[in-house]
């Protein structure tokens, strides 16, 4: 039987590949895999594909004839094996109508080596690019194929527009340089090196509590009635385990808890918990029991999305209801358990979806709107009974008028457009301002923007602070200043999408006047706090000549760092910057906790300003230093 000899002899030597090429195989997929899966399931879903790309069917072999690598040429079943891990990967960026099974991991939480600036600026590009987009860097720079093999390797996987992405992964590499490859094939993209972390210790102790109280009544149970019968013999009913009561409860309809229409008026805690029950729907028992159900067991069918760092566990008592009503022709319920935001909703002819979101110590603000509905470049608001009034602007545009935004009784507004998404042309960016009620706080306004999430994101200001060593604290980002800060800033918002982000905060930490000219600078530090704690720091830098709708120019980003915060006062950021002469120069600042700023490398100066401007080539290599109140250094901040 020939076709079948020369069926096992592909399979063999795909699964040969497979294991001579694993890691190459992995960190392939892990760089396809979208970002917003979370480090620690990207790395089970790459290594997942790859062990489930081994061909069975002739529908692989018809496939196989794709161009190999360039330079040392892996045996036959290579491409084959990586077209089917670009295939697979390429899937995850739609949401699956059934869980890829993955490998198992108790316990921990895994995740590569965090790498240096160079990694964190290609990572957050990579983030900006389509699917196929990151495919064609992968199969450029790590596999090392020329333009006209990367086109038929997209083709083969089933990749609508080659071309596009091909054109993307090229941007990509022109503006990151030749270093491109050499970074992906550092720690931070390897998939198969990884760090280990423990999941919520806490959370597990009382699981496994949970877990031996339960299996202690049930044992308990079981031998009492072994052991004693009724009076006629028959053995006593059971009695119904306390755990599995509860459950019951936390998904009945009835139970649901509503707070009353004025509770936000008299109460010290104005937050979710302060939102009564709105929407024409919020009495239908039907609806909101097949909400709870699918909450405590959703379908394979069900489309289930959750904010970073949320969890998608049933509650485990009754929630808060906070809206049940048709959007666009989609029911909808919202529901609050303390900690999350649920909105379950069910689209015409489509399966119903899940979407959760960390709201863990709300307040006015932040409790001030969620995201009810979304369609082709908009969305809506569901307003917190406390606001009063609602209108929107564009943040590019702070001169320009305030428009009023219509809200119906129910608290739904009107459509809002949605502000660009990564990669898109940044030619507006809307925000909604909420008046609170004097009932609450007299003559209180702020700013929210939609980065994707189902809550908003509470926009402030901190102005340059005019002495001491640290900042003001944090503003409404309502003054004509703080919008012509954010009128530079708004499009840096773009990284930040489906982060679960809950405030961002634009801190003047310093001006300064630029040689020759003697224009002036500012120097902001922008803030991202997520709902689950650490912060995003991007540090921008832009002339006050410049127009409103200009964007300032990004000379340095962190994560996970507790910069340009309370807890952090200290920031150094550094820029190279070209005359009307043409004469180059390097700029620096620091933030009034920095005592002075110290130059080294081509050039070598020190001073005890909070600014530096001093001439330099164009290339020159420097590093630019600040020095603590404590004696201690400050690198400055980069890409």
């Amino acid at each position: 039987m020939p076709m079948d000899e020369r069926t096992r002899a592909d399979v063999e030597r795909a699964e040969a590949a497979i294991v001579e090429h694993y890691p190459r195989l992995v960190r392939l997929a892990h760089l396809v895999l979208p970002p917003a899966m979370g480090r620690h399931r990207r790395v089970l879903t790459a290594h997942g594909i790859v062990q489930r790309a081994l061909p069975s069917t002739g529908r692989e072999r018809a496939r196989a004839v794709l161009p190999g690598q360039r330079g040392p040429r892996p045996e036959p079943g290579y491409p084959l094996v990586r077209s089917r891990v670009l295939e697979l990967a390429l899937a995850q960026a739609k949401p699956p109508r059934w869980r890829s099974p993955l490998p198992v991991v108790w316990g921990l939480r895994l995740f590569p080596r965090a790498g240096g600036a160079d990694e964190l600026a290609l990572d957050q590009a990579l983030s900006a690019l389509s699917a196929p987009a990151r495919a064609a860097v992968a199969l450029w720079h790590l596999e090392e194929l020329n333009e006209d093999e990367v086109l038929a390797v997209l083709d083969a996987a089933g990749v609508a527009d080659p071309g596009a992405a091909q054109r993307a992964a090229v941007a990509l590499g022109r503006d990151l340089g030749p270093g491109t490859a050499a970074l992906l094939n550092s720690g931070e993209f390897d998939p198969c090196t990884v760090q280990a972390r423990p999941t919520d210790l806490l959370r597990r102790r009382q699981g496994r509590r949970a877990a031996v109280a339960t299996a202690v009544v049930l044992t308990a149970g079981a031998a009492l009635l072994t052991a004693a019968g009724g009076p006629d013999g028959t053995p006593p009913p059971a009695q119904p385990d306390p755990a599995t009561v509860r459950a019951r409860q936390a998904l009945d309809p009835q139970r649901l808890v509503r707070a009353p229409d004025d509770a936000w008026a008299d109460t010290s805690r104005v937050d979710f918990t302060a939102w009564s029950p709105r929407g024409e729907y919020a009495g239908d028992t039907a609806l909101l029991g097949r909400a709870l159900r699918v909450w405590g067991a959703p379908g394979r069918d069900v489309r289930v999305t959750a904010a970073d760092g949320t969890s998608t566990r049933p509650p485990d008592q009754p929630p808060r209801l906070l809206y049940g009503g048709v959007i666009d022709g989609v029911r909808v319920v919202v529901l609050h358990d303390g900690d999350r935001l649920v909105r379950y909703a069910e689209p015409e002819g489509a399966p119903a979806e899940l979407e959760f979101a960390r709201v863990d110590n709300a307040d006015l603000t932040t409790a001030g709107a969620l995201v009810i509905g979304r369609g082709t470049g908009w969305m809506r608001y569901l307003i917190a009974p406390w606001i009063t009034d609602t209108t929107t602007r564009d943040l590019l545009r702070p001169a320009a008028p305030e428009k009023a935004l219509h809200v119906a009784p129910d608290g739904v507004t009107d459509r809002v457009p949605e502000p660009p998404a990564d990669g898109a042309v940044c030619g507006q960016w809307p925000v909604a301002r909420l008046h609170s009620s004097a009932r609450v706080t007299a003559q209180h306004s702020f700013l929210l923007t939609d980065l994707g999430d189902l809550t908003p994101v509470h926009l402030t200001y901190g102005p340059a602070a005019s002495g001491g060593p640290t900042a003001a604290p944090p503003a409404e980002a309502t003054t004509p200043a703080a919008l012509l800060s954010w009128a530079h800033t708004a499009c840096s918002l773009r990284g930040e999408r489906g982060a679960g982000v809950r405030s961002v905060n634009n801190w003047a930490y310093a001006r300064q006047r630029l040689p020759e000219s003697g224009a002036g600078a500012t120097w902001v530090c922008s803030r991202a706090d997520t709902w689950r704690g650490p912060g995003r720091v991007t540090v921008q830098f832009h002339p006050t000549v410049a127009r409103p709708e200009w964007p300032a120019r990004v000379v340095g980003r962190a994560r996970d760092t507790a910069a340009c915060s309370p807890y952090g006062p200290e920031v150094v950021g550094e820029t190279r910057w070209r005359a009307g002469s043409g004469h180059w120069y390097l700029l620096a600042a620091g933030s009034p906790a920095v005592r002075s700023l110290d130059v080294t490398g081509a050039v070598r100066r020190t001073t005890r300003a909070t600014t530096l401007a001093v001439g330099v080539p164009a290339s020159a290599p420097v590093r630019v230093a600040g020095v603590l109140a404590s004696g201690g250094l400050l690198h400055a901040m980069r890409r």
